[in-house]
C-alpha cells in the first residue's frame, strides 16, 4: 500500500480520517508538525503518534517534521516526499503552499474540502489563488488532482473542473458513542462563538445571539484572541472543562443555517446527552434533523423552546435528547468506511496510472529574464548584470542550471554595446520596448496564454522584444519597482527593490508611489539587499513579510590587476585627491556635501582635490534641477571650490577603477540609500571610505 501525507492539523478531523485511512489499508501516514499562528487554526494540534509507523530513515523524517507545509518548502523536503509518498491531502490555505504542492509533488493530490459559507466556494478560492500567483496552479495539477469534499453535495456548486475531479470521502466522528452524563443543573445556554473581537462573521453571529436571547442566562465558549467586555464569555477552555460545561449547563444553541458547513460542537453536545436547539435549513437538516423537536425555523421559536428547557420542561428535554442522536448516524465510522474504501480504490488506480506514465525529458532548461524596466545606468545597471551572473552561476551550483536573458530598453544611446563588455557570452541580452495594451487586448492575451484571470485595470504593459514578449522565459526578475502601470500577468515576476526613497524624500507623487507599491504587491516575491529596505517593504509598502526575501548585496569586483598592495602605494603628489561617487538624484545630499567641501577648503585649507564621478555629474553645474540650484550658487561663488572640484561625469569601468585605485579615499555623502557599490569597490582596492551614517551603510 502507498504511504500518505495528511497535511492538515485539525485535531478532530485527524482522529477520524487517520482511522479511515487505516481501515482502507493505509498504514504509513505522515502528519505535519507545524501550522500557522492563525486564529482559523484554533482547532489545530500536533500529533507525533504516527511517526513510529513510518518506515523511512529517521534523518529524512526529521526534515519532513521540520517543514512548514503551509508555507514554502525546501527542495530537500519535496525530494523526500516524492521518494516515499504517493498520496497527499492538503487544504488551500495559502497561495504559495498550493503553488509549492502543484510544482513539486509528483503523486496524487487530494484537495480536502470541509465546506464554506453559502456565498463562497472552492472555485472562488481557485480563481483568487490564480490571480495572486498569476497562474492557476490548481488546474495545473491536472488528472493528479482530486477535489475531495467531506459532504456529498459540496461539489454541486463548484466549477465543471472541480466537479469532474470530485471524489466524496465523508467526514465523521472518531467516537460517536453517547455517554449521556448530562445533568443540566446550571440554568444557562451554552453558545459557542469564537474570534468575536476581529472576525466580522462571528462578530455578527454574537451580536445577533445577545440581541435575540436578551434576558436569558448564557455562557459563550470558543477561543477569543482579543478579550471582550462581556463577563459571560468564558472563551477557550481545556477539553475537560468543555465536557463539564456540556454536562452541567441546561441547553446548547447552534445558530448556523449554513448549507455547506457544520461545526463539531453540536455533535459533542449530542454525545454528552445535552439538549440541542438548532436553526433549520443548515447542514444538520441534511444529517437527519428536519423533523427533530430541537429544530427551529425562526428565532422566536428557538427562544420559546430554550425558555421551556431553562424552566425545566422535562417532556421537551427528553423528546430532544432521545431524538437528536439520529444526527450522529452519518458521522459514525462504520457508516463511512465503505465510501472511503471505494474512493481509495480510485485513488490507488490513479497512483498506478501515473507510475506507469513514462517520464518525458525536458525540451529545454528553465529560462529566467533579468529585466531593467527603465533606462538605468550606473549602480542599477551594474546590479542587473551582477544579478544575471548570480542567477547563472548559482543555478549551476544548485544543479538546476537555467538560461539567463538580460533585457534592457532598446536605446543605443543609453545602452551602447560597450556597456555590456563585462557580460559573459552565456548571458544573452535582449533589447525591448514597453507596449501598452487596453483591457480587451489584455484579456485576449491572457486567454491565449492559457491563464484564468480576471483583469480589472484599464491598461497593462508588456515587454515587447519583437520576438515573443519574453514569453519564452519562465520567470521575469525586474530590477526596480518603477512600473507606472501593471504588468500583463502572463508570467510570474519578481521585483528587485533596492530602496524606498519615497518614504524619506519627496521624489515622486503619491499616485506614482501607489503604482510602484501595487507592482510590488502583484509580484511573486520582492527581493531586497538590506534589512533596512526589508523593513521598508513590509512597513511602508505593506508587502507580506513571507514574500520579501533579503539577498546578499552583490558588488562588482574591480579588475584583479589592481591588487590591494599596489593600490596602497602612495600616489604622486599631483594626484592627491579623493573620489566622490554620486549622481543627480535628490537623496544624494549635494547641498550639504558642497557646504562641507567649502568649509574643508576655505576654513581648513584642505589639500586633497575632489573628483566627482557618476551618471550626469558632468552636468551638475548646468542642469536645471531645482535641488541643485543652491549647489551651483555655492560652487560658482567660490574660486577655491571651482579650482579643487573636478567633475568627471560617468567613466568607463576601467577608467573608474584606475581613478579609484589611486585616490586617497572614497567619499560617500548620501543622505539615505541602500548602501553603495562604491564603498565595497574601494575596500576591494584597499582604499578607505568616508561615508554618511545611515542604516543600510
Amino acid at each position: 500500500m502507498p504511504r500518505v501525507m495528511w497535511l492538515l492539523n485539525h485535531g478532530s478531523a485527524r482522529k477520524f480520517e487517520v482511522a479511515m485511512l487505516k481501515s482502507v489499508g493505509i498504514q504509513e501516514i505522515f502528519l505535519p508538525k507545524k501550522y500557522p499562528n492563525d486564529p482559523s487554526f484554533r482547532s489545530a494540534s500536533i500529533d507525533y503518534s504516527e511517526d513510529h509507523n513510518l518506515t523511512i530513515p529517521a534523518d529524512q523524517l526529521a526534515v519532513l517534521n521540520a517543514t512548514d507545509w503551509y508555507e514554502t518548502q525546501s527542495l530537500e523536503a519535496w525530494d523526500i516526499a516524492n521518494r516515499y509518498f504517493d498520496v497527499l491531502f492538503f487544504i488551500a490555505h495559502r497561495p504559495d503552499s498550493v503553488k509549492g504542492i502543484s510544482r513539486n509533488f509528483r503523486g496524487i493530490m487530494l484537495w480536502r474540502a470541509y465546506g464554506m459559507e453559502r456565498n463562497n466556494g472552492y472555485s472562488k478560492v481557485q480563481e483568487y489563488f490564480s490571480n495572486i500567483l498569476d497562474m492557476d496552479y490548481i488546474r495545473a495539477m491536472g488528472k493528479r488532482l482530486f477535489f475531495v469534499p467531506a459532504y456529498s453535495h459540496l461539489h454541486l456548486i463548484e466549477s465543471i473542473f472541480l466537479q469532474e475531479r470530485s471524489l466524496y470521502l465523508p467526514l465523521g466522528l472518531a467516537n460517536c458513542t453517547v455517554y449521556d452524563q448530562w445533568r443540566g443543573g446550571e440554568k444557562k445556554i451554552l453558545f459557542v462563538c469564537p474570534d468575536i473581537g476581529f472576525n466580522p462573521y462571528y462578530q455578527a453571529v454574537y451580536q445577533s445571539f445577545i440581541r435575540d436571547f436578551k434576558g436569558l442566562p448564557y455562557a459563550v465558549g470558543g477561543a477569543q484572541p482579543i478579550p471582550l467586555d462581556d463577563p459571560n464569555i468564558i472563551g477557550f477552555v481545556p477539553w475537560e472543562a468543555h465536557e463539564k460545561n456540556m454536562q452541567e449547563m441546561r441547553v446548547m444553541f447552534y445558530h448556523s443555517t449554513e448549507p455547506n458547513h457544520v461545526h463539531y460542537h453540536p455533535f459533542e453536545a449530542i454525545r454528552a446527552g445535552m439538549p440541542l436547539i438548532f436553526m433549520g435549513n443548515g447542514m444538520l437538516d441534511r444529517l437527519g434533523g428536519t423533523k427533530l423537536p430541537g429544530r427551529c425555523t425562526y428565532i422566536a421559536q428557538a427562544r420559546h423552546k430554550i425558555s421551556r428547557i431553562l424552566n425545566g420542561d422535562q417532556q421537551l428535554i427528553e423528546a430532544i435528547r432521545t431524538s437528536q442522536t439520529i444526527l450522529l448516524e452519518q458521522m459514525k465510522p462504520a457508516n463511512c468506511v465503505d465510501t472511503w474504501r471505494s474512493g481509495f480504490k480510485k485513488i490507488l488506480m490513479a497512483v498506478e496510472t501515473i507510475k506507469n506514465v513514462p517520464v518525458v525529458a525536458k525540451v529545454r532548461k528553465r529560462r529566467v529574464a533579468v529585466i531593467l524596466p527603465v533606462g538605468y545606468r550606473g549602480g542599477t545597471l551594474q546590479g542587473a548584470k551582477l544579478l544575471a551572473h548570480a542567477m547563472l552561476y548559482g543555478s549551476c551550483q544548485a544543479g538546476q542550471d537555467v538560461d539567463v536573458i538580460l533585457g534592457h530598453l532598446d536605446d543605443p544611446a543609453c545602452y551602447p554595446d560597450e556597456a555590456f563588455d563585462d557580460l559573459p557570452d552565456t548571458i544573452k541580452r535582449r533589447p525591448y520596448n514597453w507596449r501598452t495594451l487596453n483591457r480587451d487586448e489584455s484579456n485576449r492575451a491572457v486567454a491565449y496564454a492559457g491563464i484564468t484571470r480576471t483583469l480589472t485595470a484599464e491598461n497593462y504593459i508588456v515587454p515587447d522584444d519583437g520576438i515573443s514578449q519574453f514569453m519564452d522565459c519562465d520567470l521575469w526578475i525586474l530590477v526596480s519597482d518603477r512600473l507606472s502601470m501593471p504588468i500583463l500577468p502572463v508570467r510570474p515576476y519578481v521585483l528587485m527593490v533596492y530602496d524606498y526613497l519615497q518614504r524619506y524624500e519627496p521624489v515622486m507623487s503619491p499616485i506614482l508611489n501607489q503604482a510602484f507599491v501595487m507592482a510590488a504587491h502583484a509580484a511573486a516575491r520582492v527581493f531586497v539587499t538590506t534589512e533596512f529596505t526589508r523593513q521598508d517593504a513590509i512597513q511602508f509598502g505593506g508587502i507580506p513579510a513571507n514574500r520579501v526575501v533579503k539577498l546578499p548585496i552583490l558588488a562588482p569586483l574591480p579588475n584583479t590587476k589592481f591588487s590591494q598592495i599596489e593600490s596602497q602605494k602612495e600616489a604622486p603628489e599631483s594626484k592627491k585627491y579623493f573620489l566622490w561617487a554620486t549622481n543627480l538624484a535628490l537623496h544624494k545630499n549635494h547641498e550639504n556635501a558642497v557646504r562641507a567641501l567649502r568649509q574643508y577648503y576655505e576654513e581648513f585649507d584642505g589639500k586633497f582635490a575632489c573628483y566627482v564621478t557618476g551618471v550626469d555629474t558632468d552636468r551638475m553645474l548646468d542642469t536645471d534641477r531645482s535641488q541643485l540650484k543652491p549647489v551651483q550658487k555655492i560652487i560658482t561663488t567660490s574660486p577655491l571650490l571651482q579650482r579643487q572640484i573636478k567633475f568627471m561625469g560617468e567613466l568607463t569601468t576601467q577608467s573608474y577603477h584606475d581613478c579609484l585605485a589611486n585616490c586617497a579615499f572614497m567619499w560617500h555623502a548620501g543622505r539615505i540609500d541602500n548602501g553603495t557599490f562604491s564603498v565595497v569597490e574601494a575596500a576591494h582596492l584597499g582604499r578607505p571610505s568616508l561615508s554618511s551614517d545611515y542604516p543600510a551603510m
